[in-house]
């Protein structure tokens, strides 16, 4: 069968030396979705040239990891498959084995410990026999061919920069993320040639709709008074961004790989078109897109990959 790829790889991924996809598959696993139906939606994007697929075992308890087993059958070789230490505080190794028998895999391309986000916590992984030496151990074994973390702090991705043992970070990039992602994570991953993938485009969703975070539903809309009508009590419609906004601000800011969930067909196919007419954006239209965002989240519960946000 010919295949019309949309994607061709753009750059290298850090030091990995993978060439990347300037678009990565994020999680796709929903249990109230057939799972022929997952599969072949992630096979979809697979078809389109995407080559970066992020999972763990904590997305719907494995079922992230059995979904990606079955797409990726036939051209494993192709893909770099990133997979997750959910559980920092116990040994790496029997998660590391429990992932790849779900993934039905010899190897990930990159394990990383996820949601690392305290840095005493990040102190102990680094402590002799800890979580980064078991990692590193895990490559020797061949396991996994790089490391890294995921992490929603950009006090702990400085100082994980800082004792540069980590090929991948992975952290929030886009219009409604603390500046230090941007402007200080990111030149600095760059000259570490530490890979940088970002997520958190759509800011889990709360900037396309209302949303308390991936899918989930906003119970309570602020209310407000309006004149007209007889001074009627109405339920205020918060405002949105469009994907090609959000894409293109977070292409803009240029990661290696900007990772998006695209769960369904018409969502990979608004996201596949926004990466197609993608030019830089300028300075003014940055900051005008960060203006919306910021009113966009507003009343939509905690950003929590935002320290400090007070939203």
């Amino acid at each position: 069968m010919e295949i019309n790829r949309q994607f061709k790889p753009r750059r290298e991924l850090g030091r990995t030396g993978f060439m990347a996809t300037q678009l990565g598959i994020g999680d796709v696993a929903d249990r109230k979705i057939p799972r022929e139906t997952l599969v072949s939606t992630l096979c979809r994007a697979l078809d389109a040239g995407l080559n970066v697929i992020d999972t763990a075992p904590g997305y719907e308890d494995g079922y992230s990891e059995e979904i990606v087993a079955q797409a990726v059958q036939g051209r494993r070789d192709s893909l770099f498959i990133i997979d997750k230490i959910d559980f920092l505080d116990q040994p790496v190794m029997p998660q590391i084995e429990s992932s790849l028998r779900r993934l039905k895999l010899e190897y990930a391309d990159a394990f990383v410990f996820h949601g690392l986000s305290s840095l005493e916590l990040l102190e102990q992984l680094l402590q002799p026999e800890s979580g980064f030496d078991q990692l590193a151990a895990a490559v020797r074994q061949g396991k996994a061919r790089f490391i890294g973390i995921s992490s929603h702090h950009p006090d702990v991705l400085q100082a994980a920069l800082t004792i540069d043992r980590c090929d991948v970070l992975m952290f929030p990039v886009g219009a409604f993320v603390d500046d230090r992602y941007v402007q200080d994570i990111l030149p600095a991953a760059r000259e570490k040639r530490a890979a940088t993938i970002g997520f958190k485009t759509f800011a889990a969703g709360k900037l396309l709709g209302d949303t308390f975070g991936y899918n989930q539903p906003l119970m309570n809309r602020p209310r407000g008074k309006v004149s007209s009508g007889g001074n009627k009590d109405v339920r205020f419609v918060l405002p949105t961004l469009t994907v090609a906004e959000c894409l293109h601000y977070t292409l803009t800011c240029d990661p290696d790989v900007a990772l998006l969930g695209m769960s369904f067909p018409n969502e990979q196919d608004e996201a596949f078109s926004a990466a197609h007419s993608f030019r830089p954006l300028s300075a003014a239209d940055m900051d005008r897109i960060r203006r919306l965002a910021a009113a966009a989240v507003r009343h939509k519960g905690p950003c929590w990959w935002n320290p400090d946000a007070g939203v």
